[in-house]
């Protein structure tokens, strides 16, 4: 009987054993990081700058649900809801935020931590926006994509002094709660000069806003309208469109989800932009550090045109124009 109860013991404990080990393999094996993600855009609406930014990550080798978690939170383009979702993110155990769409997102971040790695996209210059100080060598936790507005402004001008050679005045569009809004001011102000045109700004937060802003458009009967990067215009972009049609503005966006969803003609950085956030991302979970990824200031730029809405506009578009775009919508 010893002899069984001894055995009997034995049995037990390798038992045990054997349920006990797979559970602490696993438990010694290393987590799955996870990549925070704020989005100051609709969680229904995530080919614009979400499917990029997965692209980029999965260059890296990394794919949402396989070898990488990643945590989102979507603004919905209204800046005020940051700084609470920002501190939702910082408080998980993450190993990198992704701050999408805009300056104000990535502002947010900065002013809760100084460790967790930032990697941004912005419009505006991102040391002129206060983000980092050097944008060949950051220091701190943060870098990204920078500067596409300020590039884009003068070009988009002169595509629509293309389409309107006779103008007298253009107008721009701006968000007032976007930090780079002043500087966007200044720099289309500059190009309008430049070229002995008047610019007409109007301004628009929220719906009620944007209506009042397109109303104004066609009251002036300027020769169109700068709709610039911006979180809220992006999310609204149906309703931008939709107004734009109504009013029969001319407008020039920077993103192809414009034009395909029936703006005049987009001028923008594309996709390229996230993705390269994504390929930043995938960096530093491999172990790179923000301070040794220098800032991207993307060089290529696409022009899609919708020869419908020009023709509901009435606007017969020069040859010069044309060969220029990238892909025509019919």
């Amino acid at each position: 009987m010893p002899i069984d109860g001894m055995r009997r013991r034995d049995f037990v404990a390798a038992l045990g054993g054997a349920i006990l080990w797979p559970v602490l393999a696993r438990a010694q094996q290393p987590a799955v990081p996870m990549v925070g993600c704020l989005v100051n855009g609709s969680q229904q609406d995530t080919g614009f700058s979400v499917a990029p930014f997965l692209k980029g990550l999965g260059e890296l080798g990394y794919v949402d649900g396989e070898n990488v978690s990643i945590a989102y939170r979507w603004a919905g383009g209204h800046n005020e809801r940051l700084p609470a979702l920002a501190g939702e993110l910082v408080s998980l155990p993450v190993a990198v935020i992704a701050a999408l769409n805009g300056s104000a997102s990535a502002l947010a971040l900065k002013t809760l931590t100084k460790s967790v790695p930032i990697v941004f996209q912005t419009g505006g210059d991102a040391a002129e926006l206060g983000l980092l100080a050097n944008l060949n060598r950051p220091e701190g936790n943060l870098t990204g994509v920078s500067g596409i507005t300020n590039f884009l402004v003068a070009q988009q001008l002169d595509l629509l002094r293309q389409l309107f050679p006779g103008a007298k005045s253009f107008a721009l569009l701006t968000n007032p709660a976007s930090p780079n809004a002043n500087r966007l001011v200044q720099l289309t102000q500059a190009a309008a000069k430049s070229i002995g045109c008047g610019l007409l700004l109007v301004t628009a937060s929220n719906d009620d806003e944007l209506d009042a802003a397109f109303a104004t458009l066609a009251e002036r009967r300027l020769g169109g309208v700068v709709v610039p990067t911006n979180a809220f215009f992006q999310t609204e972009r149906r309703r931008v469109v939709m107004l734009a049609a109504k009013y029969k503005v001319a407008a020039i966006y920077d993103t192809r989800e414009f034009a395909e969803a029936g703006g005049l003609i987009s001028c923008g950085g594309g996709a390229d932009r996230f993705r390269q956030v994504g390929v930043y991302v995938g960096k530093i979970l491999r172990g790179a550090k923000p301070a040794d990824l220098p800032v991207v200031r993307p060089s290529k730029f696409e022009l899609v045109i919708n020869l419908k809405t020009a023709k509901a506009l009435g606007l017969d578009l020069p040859p010069a124009v044309l060969s220029q775009a990238d892909a025509v919508i019919e």
